[in-house]
């Protein structure tokens, strides 16, 4: 019998080592060889392929190799296959316009986000109209229907308790299944299908037999290949069954939806070339605290990247926000000092956001600066503009900046109406809640122009905002706007904060002007 063999890989960049070095040669990141022992050969032969020591699936072969022919590009087929919705207007939007027939989408976010129930529930909108698998490698077939009957996807009985303290059974499902139980079942509607199985040869036979048009693997880090000797979730036992994976969906042209863990960097867990081999990879993002959460594109092969969805999670799972802005505007206070509204863009959605400042005197000799939703660099970089270009001394003055409502803005476009913020609430002032601003703030005090100007105001006017403060230079159509165009920061203050343009900011009493550096 061969003896097995020991690599070492980069769970980074996926390089392949023949010893165990402090840093991988290939991209230089340090301690990410993982030690993974591989077979020298093995097979996955239901699937008409196998796999070599390297783990990498080839085709297998008979006869001698028969060499391909190259098409030329004028030649190849123009037939585009359509995409069919996924029953959410917001994932559709996040993947590109809807789902892809034979495409790879992984999925990642935090324990307990609710990648699970966001693909359980897509599971059942699909169903109506597609054959549909659902794999879960880490729940059993009741596990999973205890928790579908808990979002209304379908409805089973459970145990209750009498007055004695025994509990007893109102009946039982005739489709449930126990986490033994290998076959896949139907779960609510007759196109649904659930398999609870770990092992990958089970799952491939599987999507063989079946051929469903969408198969969810919950999760990619809990399958194992059996002629693989290191545990599941390693480098090796991931890049494999990916591999196979996406060999069996692209040959089939069946669509997969895969739910892949995340280290506590934020990063899916694994070698970075998961994210290589799949067509679209999803970030699910959102605050413990807060019942939103955010679907991030990151990368997507048939789509613009950066695109976001956003849901929000109720008793009965999770639910559509068509207009997000309505729910960041919903509970401000308009009379508050320190506030201004931003339209900060993800991908082609304009979203308004209010942002909320508070300056206040330092308690220790060094200030501290704090900033929630917001990027910490740019805060900083924003302070030294307004102290050395408008005049306003903030260097010994805490800084806290925050986003109502927790969504995080890092675009450039927020610039604006951070320094406002920070302003008004240095001279405690109110700014008009009919206001918005927009723009990139410089390192000379100048406003710079930003993207998608017209969708942005288009959004604001949308929601009943009367003026905007851009940057100057640009030709708008009229959208029932007032537009006040500004050069520099300063400009933009006065038009935020009209009135009042001397300001105290000594302690011996002297008033100094805005601007006068």
């Amino acid at each position: 019998m061969p003896k097995s063999k020991s690599i070492y890989v980069c769970n980074e960049c996926g390089a392949e080592h023949s010893q165990w070095f402090g840093k991988c040669s290939s991209c230089g990141t340090y301690n990410s060889l993982e030690e993974s022992v591989l077979a020298p050969s093995v097979n996955l032969s239901r699937g008409g392929w196998q796999s070599n020591s390297r783990a990498h699936p080839q085709p297998a072969t008979t006869g001698p190799a028969q060499p391909r022919a190259s098409l030329k590009f004028s030649e190849i087929s123009n037939n585009v296959q359509m995409r069919f919705a996924s029953g959410y207007s917001e994932l559709d939007r996040v993947l590109g316009g809807g789902i892809v027939p034979g495409s790879l989408v992984l999925i990642g976010g935090d324990p307990g986000i609710g990648k699970s129930t966001l693909l359980l529930q897509v599971a059942n909108r699909l169903a109506q109209e597609h054959r549909i698998l659902y794999v879960c490698a880490e729940e059993s077939g009741q596990q999973v229907k205890l928790r579908a009957s808990r979002l209304g996807v379908c409805e089973i009985p459970v145990e209750v308790e009498v007055e004695n303290g025994a509990s007893k059974k109102r009946g039982k499902s005739s489709h449930s299944k126990t986490a033994d139980d290998t076959k896949s079942s139907p779960l609510n509607e007759p196109n649904l299908y659930v398999l609870p199985e770990t092992d990958l040869e089970e799952v491939l036979r599987e999507l063989e037999s079946l051929k469903p048009q969408v198969a969810v693997i919950d999760s990619i880090q809990t399958l194992y290949f059996a002629a693989l000797t290191s545990a599941p979730g390693s480098v090796a036992q991931v890049r494999e069954c990916t591999s196979a994976l996406m060999q069996v969906a692209k040959r089939a042209n069946i669509t997969l939806l895969i739910v892949g863990h995340v280290t506590k960097e934020g990063a899916i867990a694994g070698p970075r070339v998961l994210e290589h081999l799949v067509d679209t990879v999803l970030y699910f993002e959102g605050d413990r605290f807060a019942s939103h959460r955010l679907l991030r594109s990151v990368k997507n092969r048939f789509g613009a990247t950066h695109e976001i969805g956003i849901f929000e999670m109720a008793d009965k799972g999770l639910q559509e926000v068509l207009n997000p802005s309505e729910l960041f505007l919903g509970n401000r206070d308009e009379m508050s000092p320190g506030t201004a509204t931003v339209v900060a863009c993800e991908g082609t959605r304009p979203i308004l956001v209010e942002l909320q400042a508070l300056v206040s005197p330092a308690s220790y000799g060094a200030p501290r600066r704090s900033t929630t939703g917001v990027d910490y660099n740019r805060l900083q970089q924003i302070l030294a503009v307004l102290e050395k270009r408008v005049g306003i001394p903030l260097s010994k003055l805490d800084a806290y900046v925050a986003t109502a409502g927790g969504l995080g803005v890092e675009e450039p476009a927020a610039d604006l109406g951070i320094a406002i913020a920070v302003v008004a609430s240095f001279r405690d002032r109110v700014v008009d809640p009919r206001t918005v601003m927009i723009g990139e703030v410089g390192l000379g005090g100048q406003v710079r122009l930003v993207s998608q100007m017209e969708l942005r105001l288009k959004e604001a006017a949308k929601l009943g905002f009367k003026r905007a403060i851009i940057p100057k230079g640009q030709i708008l159509p009229d959208m029932g706007l007032e537009v006040i165009p500004v050069a520099r920061v300063l400009d933009a203050i006065i038009a935020a904060l009209p009135g009042g343009l001397r300001q105290n900011f000594d302690d011996e009493g002297d008033d100094e002007e805005l601007g006068h550096n």
